[in-house]
């Protein structure tokens, strides 16, 4: 099983003997061995390598003392507006795990009626939405009394500054890309909703 001897040939069958001469030669290195069995020609052939098992005693782990106090979220109630409606359902489970309690609505229209009906604390708001957009979905929840300190965010594959200034225009409070990073939305609502109390 020399290294590189098979490749005097160009024989697929006898190439493979490469391989097998780079595993004796790292068995070696280890200590360990690599026997080959095999009844003859056109019969199977067993390959067993063997290794030494090298057994370390792991001192045992002490858990690290908390540098501060453990951050809790406050449970909000959210709608989360998606004509895509798989994203809004995985936005919305998402943000479920984390305590929310979450609703989701999938055209501008039906976001208005929600928004109106359930009285949201935050609603997570697709700018191309069907029916009405997110720009106007979010002027018609600003005109109503019920929607003047609702937290709104636009979702939108668009970042550039003018994007995000079309969105401080039509009344939300934040701007997010999408596909929406879930620590970075987590991040945003702490900053703009107050503490609940």
């Amino acid at each position: 099983m020399a290294v590189f001897s098979s490749q005097r040939t160009k024989s697929a069958r006898q190439r493979v003997g490469t391989g097998l001469a780079l595993v004796k030669t790292l068995e070696e290195m280890h200590g360990g061995t690599i026997e080959v069995r095999s009844a003859g020609v056109g019969h199977a052939s067993e390959f067993v390598a063997r290794l030494p098992m090298i057994l370390v005693e792991t001192p045992e782990l002490v858990p690290p003392e908390p540098t501060s106090e453990p951050t809790t979220t406050t449970a909000r109630r959210i709608l989360v507006v998606d004509d895509n409606r798989d994203s809004a359902s995985t936005l919305a489970l998402l943000l479920k795990f984390s305590g929310h309690e979450t609703h989701t609505a999938y055209d501008g229209l039906e976001a208005v009626e929600a928004a109106a009906k359930l009285q949201p604390d935050v609603v997570l708001l697709d700018i191309g939405l069907p029916k009405l957009n997110g720009y106007e979905a979010a002027r018609q929840i600003r005109e109503e009394p019920w929607g003047k300190k609702m937290v709104l965010v636009a979702l939108t594959g668009w970042g550039q500054d003018e994007d995000r200034q079309k969105s401080r225009d039509a009344g939300f409070n934040g701007h997010m890309v999408k596909p929406v990073d879930h620590a970075a939305l987590t991040k945003l609502l702490t900053e703009l909703l107050p503490p609940a109390g």
